[in-house]
């Protein structure tokens, strides 16, 4: 079997590695250095189990720029391309995605289009509709940063999405579903699949419900902290109720990363004209969460504020939408200086601030050292450092 696969995100890439055991995998991207690491077998991303694989497994995968070669003799082409939300639009941005549709169309318009890029409601059917073409399926990705290819070995479920009454895309889900299920590792994988637009819902509210439990426990920790209580002991006391059981549990700066900030906006954004007031409650509380933890900040009267890393979690060089940037914001609107510490960064500056590369400099010219979550690194200088991590995890 032959398989394109458009963009090398985490999505993309941890695909690719995943299919290309068992098939013949191009990777496509714009991004000429990304191509060429993974010709060389090395990761672009911060993954270990991506890292391993490429620099250990036997994979039948190269990577080019040139998405027409890529495309025209592929059975299989998976759409992995970035979609930003758009805040003017209240909608992601599609547009590369619709362009690897247009030229998979043009030169090989008898291939299966699998779009795993995250997508509004009725996005699917509506290009069905557009380009005259029924040979589209959607199937949602539950990534977590830094461990994609793991969440690819060891799914929770597999999901695709075909056009309701076409018995030929049916089975061509359910093909794909397979190809997935053949490179995992996990056996008794549960499979579903769905009609186009259910398996888009899916994604969507599945991310939500997730950013409707991290909102929660942090509004838990902001009462906890205006009250003098112990954060900890009131978690771990829900917890043992089965039904809520202590996953997903850990305070933080507020959701953040690549998918639940604009998954929860899109999903709001859909709702237009449906009655609702969960969705938009969630939004609204990560925006407060984030004012919660600036006004804490400012109460210690800091000179001088550090950052410690950007990405939401450990593990991870992804500091897209990052809770902490919106608290950054908001200190440095107060006039305060900031620096940040995070190897991964490559600039002298970010965003209007210095970045400090020795740990020991940073450490020494910050008055209040911000960590989303707590590592060992820090342990030297924890009477500076502010964080909302009860468990170190995460």
């Amino acid at each position: 079997m032959k398989i394109a696969i458009a963009g090398i995100g985490y999505v993309g890439l941890s695909n690719a590695i995943l299919l290309a055991q068992h098939h013949e995998v191009t990777a496509v991207d714009i991004i000429e250095e990304k191509v060429e690491m993974i010709n060389q077998r090395r990761s672009p991303l911060v993954d270990r189990e991506i890292e391993d694989y490429l620099a250990n497994a036997k994979l039948d995968l190269t990577a080019t720029t040139d998405g027409v070669h890529a495309y025209e003799n592929a059975d299989y082409v998976i759409i992995s391309t970035q979609t930003n939300y758009d805040e003017k639009k209240n909608y992601f941005d599609t547009s590369s995605v619709e362009e690897v549709l247009e030229l998979v169309l043009k030169v090989n318009p008898h291939a299966v289009i699998v779009i795993k890029s995250t997508i509004p409601v009725g996005y699917t059917q509506s290009v069905c509709e557009k380009y005259h073409t029924d040979r589209i399926l959607f199937s949602p990705e539950f990534l977590r940063e830094g461990q994609a290819l793991k969440d690819n070995l060891y799914p929770s479920r597999i999901i695709v999405g075909s056009k309701e009454g076409s018995s030929e895309m049916k089975k061509a889900a359910e093909k794909f579903a397979h190809l997935l299920q053949e490179g995992a590792i996990k056996e008794d994988i549960p499979t579903l699949l769905t009609n186009l637009t259910e398996a888009e819902a899916v994604k969507l509210f599945a991310n939500t419900y997730l950013a409707l439990r991290v909102s929660f426990f942090n509004e838990l920790d902001t009462f906890a902290a205006m009250k003098g209580l112990d954060a900890k002991q009131i978690i771990e006391g829900i917890g043992l109720d089965p039904r809520i059981g202590m996953q997903y549990n850990n305070p933080s700066f507020g959701y953040g990363g690549y998918c639940l900030p604009k998954d929860t906006k899109q999903l709001l954004a859909n709702y237009d004209n449906v009655p609702n007031n969960i969705v938009g409650a969630i939004v609204d509380a990560n925006r407060t969460r984030k004012d919660f933890i600036a006004e804490q900040i400012l109460e210690k009267n800091p000179k001088t504020v550090g950052i410690y890393r950007l990405a939401m979690k450990a593990n991870s060089d992804n500091y897209r939408q990052s809770s902490i940037l919106g608290v950054m914001e908001r200190i440095r609107a107060k006039g305060v200086n900031i620096v940040i510490y995070d190897p991964s960064l490559k600039t002298d500056t970010f965003e209007n601030s210095k970045v400090i590369r020795d740990f020991d400099e940073f450490c020494n010219m910050s008055d209040v050292i911000v960590a989303n979550r707590m590592d060992n690194m820090l342990s030297d200088v924890k009477e500076k450092v502010y964080t909302r991590d009860i468990y170190f995890r995460d």
